[in-house]
């Protein structure tokens, strides 16, 4: 009886259920994080690379589409420091500003 319940327990196991999902493989996955506000922060951050020291970038808010300003100001944290920048950021009514931080020696 032992080798029938364990042959059974094997066929249980073998059998899969039907799959509703295609399977890819991983290595074919982008992995970087590529979010709605990709664009946008990619050129704020172009241009903040080659901003002299002591100036800020003045993006106007109503030119950023509807972008709430902690979302805009978690996305262009999130890229500067996955670009390896030091930032900081300011946000009037009007507009939101981002400034390398001055270098800490």
């Amino acid at each position: 009886m032992e080798v029938g319940g364990n042959l059974m327990a094997k066929e249980q196991k073998a059998a899969r259920p039907i799959a509703k999902y295609r399977q890819v493989q991983i290595s074919s996955l982008d992995r970087g994080r590529r979010g709605k506000h990709h664009d946008l922060v990619k050129g704020i951050l172009e241009e903040l690379r080659t901003a002299e020291p002591g100036l800020a970038l003045e993006i106007p808010l109503d030119q950023i589409n509807g972008v709430e300003n902690a979302n805009l100001r978690s996305a262009v944290h999130r890229g500067a420091t996955s670009a390896g920048l030091e930032i900081e950021t300011l946000t009037d009514d009007k507009n939101f500003y981002v400034w390398k931080s001055a270098s800490r020696e």
